[in-house]
């Protein structure tokens, strides 16, 4: 039995929009590879400055219990 031309029109368009889908993926691969190269730099160094951050108020907020309980334990003698 023959086929008819739209029969054969639509196996051109789905055949058209599979391979518009295989390209459009492949590039998006792509971009994804290439991506995280230039910003992995980037995040690091920002991760870095954080952690130098909570470092410091880490630091600082140790110096500070620090100091007070020295006050607490001096008035725990005094009694």
């Amino acid at each position: 039995m023959p086929r008819g031309r739209s029969t054969f029109t639509k196996r051109q368009k789905e055949h058209t929009r599979q391979q518009r889908q295989r390209e459009k993926a492949e590039r998006r691969s792509q971009r994804k590879q290439e991506k995280p190269e230039a910003q992995s730099t980037d995040e690091l160094e920002e991760l870095r400055e954080n952690a130098r951050a909570q470092a410091a108020l880490f630091q600082a907020d140790s110096d500070h219990l620090t100091s007070s309980d020295r006050v607490t334990s001096t008035n725990d003698t005094n009694d």
